[in-house]
């Protein structure tokens, strides 16, 4: 019997990593897990993967040894790992030091990027992180029963036109806004962060005279030149929560870029909420 072909996935928190290793799996694939122990659930060990090794944020040797040990060419990085990690607890081996050292602009892309060049001088080709999970990527359209408002849509194109000014320097891909005011853009923080700032900021002018309105609309889209290896947006559960708990009425995305996590409860979470998510 042939060998299988063998994956190597990289895997930070949250969802996405789990449907990247039952789609690959699905597809023949042995996968062979990275967990980053700073970041990839627990549960990863018992998900059904041909091996997890565990590492710890700036280990890049040891990731190169064990994908290299587990006869790994191919490569995917899913999951989230927070930019706060990322710059202040991870503690870079002498490989990483080194990339740090070389890095011309000290964000996610330009780390991302250059570790995905070590791997790939390495023979191990980081590929695109949706590319198993096309079904997942956000249809043109709104997603759910109700659609935008005329006030959602002016915030949304307002929204849309900041966000690619902010995303093109990657600090960040969402922007909060109430009647075409911008009230909170997206650093080192994550979506769900900005949400839920954007939402006591609001709240705190409750009682006081304020011109604006108390709905806010969330704008996530993807960067200019969007590399599909990383850092690919992703909605989930949790951002309808965060969203509901700030009174956020409207969620823009981009579609064919914005991957939606458990599409269906996403979906029945939103319109519980009476929230509206559109993808243009």
């Amino acid at each position: 019997m042939p060998a299988k072909d063998k994956l190597g996935l990289i895997a930070g928190n949250g969802k996405f990593p789990f449907l990247i290793l039952d789609a690959a799996r699905a597809q023949g694939f042995e996968v062979v897990v990275a967990a980053i122990k700073e970041e990839t659930f627990p549960e990863i060990a018992s998900s059904g993967a041909a091996s997890v090794h565990w590492l710890s944020l700036g280990e890049l040797s040891k990731l190169i040894e064990t994908f290299k040990r587990e006869g790994v060419h191919r490569a995917i990085m899913a999951g989230q790992v927070k930019h706060k990690q990322i710059f202040s607890s991870i503690k870079p081996d002498w490989r990483l030091a080194k990339l740090l050292l070389s890095l011309r602009t000290r964000n996610t892309d330009a780390l991302l990027g250059a570790v995905a060049k070590v791997l790939g001088d390495e023979g191990i080709t980081v590929e695109n992180s949706t590319s198993f999970l096309e079904p997942l990527l956000a249809k043109p359209g709104v997603f759910t029963e109700r659609p935008p408002s005329e006030e959602e849509r002016r915030n949304v194109n307002y929204g849309r036109a900041v966000a690619r000014h902010v995303a093109q320097y990657d600090i960040g891909q969402t922007v909060v806004v109430a009647e075409a005011a911008c009230v909170a853009v997206e650093a080192m923080e994550g979506t769900d962060a900005t949400i839920e700032r954007a939402g006591q900021l609001m709240q705190s002018l409750e009682g006081a005279a304020s011109t604006l309105s108390r709905s806010l609309t969330v704008v996530k889209i993807a960067k200019p030149n969007q590399d599909m290896r990383f850092d690919v947006p992703v909605i989930g559960i949790g951002t309808i929560e965060a969203m509901k708990k700030a009174r956020a009425t409207c969620l823009a995305i981009d579609a064919g870029k914005c991957l939606l996590l458990d599409g269906d409860g996403v979906r029945n979470a939103a319109n519980e909420a009476n929230i509206t998510i559109v993808a243009d």
